[in-house]
């Protein structure tokens, strides 16, 4: 496959927050957007809605002999036993992409098991919501939001475009290209790192009332904490080399506050709070480019 045209036909395997929010970006732009999914609550959802044309929830040979483009919204044990089963349906030439939230454990695999006449290449939409289910799909969290092409050797340069160009349709902000492993290390800190702390928040203090006397900061740090206790172990384990040397990092940060709280060092603590303002300001201006 050489580029997105008009005609290009998509299949997202997977109807969920991800799945249907690109099912929706997709559809809204006039492309041809069918979908294999697992349950037929999803499917007529999304049919009702009009972001699909055609839904199964079994393995359709026609709806995968069709698609162009593949993009698996599924997790990441899943969708290498997916391709593991039935690539064999998958037309010459076809382009597959995942949203997987970790590559290094998922992207040679899948290249290392693929047929020659196809391309897999990782990509990762980092967007989402704190709620999940094709039900909270909804294409504006693209608006804002980073997509990031993660291509191997094994990848064309036609491919690396055509996945950044599908990142343009969909709506993403800004679109970026990192290596598997360098993707994996920022995803430690940027996103596990962060659920990590949310989850920490929620299970120290088992104080019912918090409600009735928390203001918005406490709700801005706990705005992931309702979480999809079935993805992110998986993710964590596949990528926990680098996610705990980031908890290691974090640990450390929070031992300098304490120490600097034990030896009344107001000065030090100043200091440290002068920085995190100053990173603050550079990250807000970075957000504006």
């Amino acid at each position: 496959m050489n580029e997105i045209g008009q005609n290009t036909k998509f299949l997202i395997v997977g109807l969920g927050l991800m799945g249907g929010s690109y099912a929706e970006a997709l559809s809204s732009k006039g492309f041809t957007v069918n979908a294999i999914t697992k349950d037929q609550e999803s499917v007529d959802y999304a049919l009702k809605r009009g972001i699909i044309n055609e839904g199964s929830v079994k393995i359709d040979p026609k709806l995968i002999k069709e698609a162009d483009i593949i993009i698996f919204a599924l997790y990441p044990h899943v969708l290498i036993e997916w391709i593991t089963e039935h690539q064999n349906l998958i037309k010459p030439n076809t382009l597959l992409t995942d949203v997987t939230g970790v590559k290094r454990a998922v992207v040679p695999k899948i290249q290392s098991i693929l047929r020659d006449d196809l391309e897999f290449i990782g990509s990762h939409p980092m967007a989402g919501r704190e709620s999940y289910g094709i039900q909270n799909a909804d294409s504006s969290i693209f608006k804002s939001a980073n997509f990031i092409v993660t291509p191997t050797e094994k990848n064309t340069p036609e491919a690396i475009e055509i996945c950044k160009k599908l990142g343009e349709i969909l709506g993403f902000a800004r679109i970026s290209e990192l290596s598997i492993d360098d993707h994996d290390k920022m995803i430690g800190f940027l996103s596990q790192l962060t659920h990590c702390i949310a989850i920490s928040l929620m299970t120290c203090n088992t104080n019912d009332d918090l409600v009735k006397y928390t203001g918005d900061s406490f709700r801005d740090l706990i705005r992931i904490a309702k979480i999809n206790d079935v993805m992110w172990p998986e993710l964590f384990l596949l990528n926990k080399e680098y996610l705990t040397k980031e908890i290691d990092m974090f640990i450390n940060e929070l031992e300098k506050i304490k120490t600097y709280l034990d030896t009344d060092d107001g000065k030090s603590l100043q200091k440290m709070m002068k920085l995190s303002t100053e990173r603050k300001i550079r990250f807000d201006q970075n957000n504006l480019k």
